[in-house]
């Protein structure tokens, strides 16, 4: 997939074709936005690296219209049991139960190259992307109203095209960020672990665990995760007198796996030593130019989020930046983004960092102490958390000023029976911005309805006008959060709540102002 413009403005470049770049860029074609995407890399990498995505993450392959697609290539993540020093349980992490609160199972395990082949395909569907492979950015620079950027393709000739927002999508050695001078904030983590990927034969795999683990032994703490299919993954921590590179060779590796599987019960599929980092770039946005994916970040892959936060900050920052350049709303919308992403991925990072470091305890007095106490918190029996409950709402940015513990949490995704076919919520109602009214109790007057609608809201009443939902997810968010009204933003993340008429009215007028 390639293509060769002679246009020389674009008003998004996305620099890097990853996962993060291609749906940035297929969001932005939806919009229409005059997108050029460039990698220096003509070939996706036929090794899986990322092993795991979220309900959020398969919400917006939705969105994209391609989540049948990249469902081929899918499987749930089953619960994660975490042993002990001695071998005992001592927790489960899992997944919250059904009905699933966004209409997809919440944690899933997946295939990458086949799913980063399905982005990078459709986002050849939109005429406005132009995808140059084999392009590399030799120089970056910005003034007041434009980006210029110097291109060189593989034959040695370079060219120059400018673009108004530049997003840099190009990984954890980001020549973007080096260039801009953007360092990266230690969050103190730092260990050197070993990521196996096998396919294994059929008898070997029902020898293996039935779940994913963790095994926290502090002779060598090891992670085991189910793929698809006959996909399996270990994550082994690598000890100091163990020289990364040289653990990567077939007979270190076998040597490591020979607790569960010989050479003969399984084929080696990638084996790749990494430093786990907790990093976040100390700023998102220079002027023109925004991080995203690894270059804005790095966290441990103890709860399976890299990906996940890559593609959130795809689908934070597009439609903002659709906003700017349709004129619909000031340059000041665009400093959101570093304010909810940063916070967002910090808090997220420090939650993982904290599993990480349970994990991978190494002193035997302090991992006896460690499953005291976590057996202690399930009341002296393992304890079940579920993945989601450790990924954090936005808690800053373009988010009401008045109180509520709804805002900035996921707006919820049900199943919806309308006119006699059975649709999630997205699809029957859209994904641009919505006020989403319980329409189970007493109606919202017309005025502020009327107001939302004039403001290009789509207003959408669950339990009337022929909106039913088919297992009360809505229902049940309504009356927990003491509300029957949802401001919601195009990332399906909510703006604010109000419970009647006057607290709606008002929550429309701030929106209004905010978004100008």
């Amino acid at each position: 997939m390639s293509a060769t413009s002679d246009v020389k403005h674009f008003e998004v470049v996305v620099i890097g074709f990853g996962p993060t770049g291609a749906v940035a860029a297929s969001l932005l074609g939806t919009h229409g936005i005059a997108t050029l995407a460039i990698d220096r890399a003509r070939e996706i990498y036929d090794k899986p690296r990322a092993i795991a995505l979220d309900h959020e993450i398969m919400r917006l392959f939705d969105n994209l219209g391609i989540a049948d697609e990249v469902s081929r290539y899918v499987a749930p993540f089953p619960v994660s049991e975490h042993f002990g020093a001695q071998g005992q349980l001592i927790r489960r992490i899992d997944m919250v139960s059904e009905p699933y609160p966004l209409g997809y199972t919440p944690s899933m395990v997946f295939t990458q190259p086949p799913v980063e082949e399905v982005l990078r395909n459709h986002v050849q569907t939109h005429p406005s992307v132009t995808v140059e492979l084999g392009t590399t950015l030799v120089d970056i620079r910005q003034d007041a109203s434009r980006v210029t950027l110097a291109l060189a393709r593989e034959d040695g000739t370079t060219r120059e095209v400018t673009a108004d927002y530049v997003i840099a999508c190009d990984g954890a050695s980001s020549t973007v960020r080096q260039r801009l001078g953007i360092a990266f904030d230690d969050l103190e983590f730092d260990e050197p672990w070993l990521v196996v990927d096998l396919l294994v034969n059929e008898a070997a795999a029902t020898q293996l665990p039935a779940t994913a683990a963790q095994f926290c032994d502090p002779a060598r703490p090891t992670t085991y995760i189910i793929g698809p299919g006959n996909h399996r993954r270990f994550e082994i921590m690598l000890l100091p007198s163990e020289e990364p590179r040289a653990m990567e060779e077939p007979q270190q590796v076998w040597r490591l796996l020979a607790p569960w599987l010989t050479p003969d019960e399984g084929k080696l599929w990638r084996a790749a030593s990494y430093r786990f980092h907790a990093l976040v770039a100390s700023r998102w946005r220079q002027g023109r130019i925004f991080l995203a994916g690894d270059a804005a970040h790095q966290q441990p892959p103890f709860i399976g989020q890299g990906m996940c936060q890559g593609l959130r900050d795809a689908g934070n920052l597009t439609w903002k930046l659709v906003r700017v350049l349709r004129g619909q709303s000031s340059e000041q919308l665009l400093d959101s983004y570093d304010i909810e992403r940063s916070t967002h991925v910090r808090e997220l990072t420090t939650r993982i960092k904290a599993i990480g470091r349970v994990i991978c305890e190494q002193d035997p007095d302090a991992a006896a102490v460690r499953d005291a106490r976590i057996l202690a918190e399930g009341g002296g029996t393992p304890r079940t958390i579920t993945r989601q409950e450790i990924v954090p709402p936005l808690t800053g940015g373009l988010l009401t000023t008045r109180p509520s513990d709804a805002k900035g949490t996921l707006f919820p995704q049900p199943w919806i029976l309308r006119g006699g076919e059975r649709v999630l919520l997205d699809k029957a109602a859209g994904t641009g911005w919505r006020l989403v009214l319980d329409g189970s109790g007493a109606p919202v007057p017309a005025m502020p309805e009327a107001r939302a609608r004039e403001a290009g809201i789509n207003v959408i009443r669950i339990g009337g006008d022929g909106w039913h939902e088919e297992s009360a997810v809505v229902a049940r968010w309504f009356a927990r959060h003491g509300c029957s009204a949802a401001l919601v933003r195009p990332d399906h993340y909510v703006y604010g709540v109000a419970r009647d008429e006057t607290k709606l009215a008002a929550l429309l007028s701030e929106l209004n102002e905010r978004l100008q």
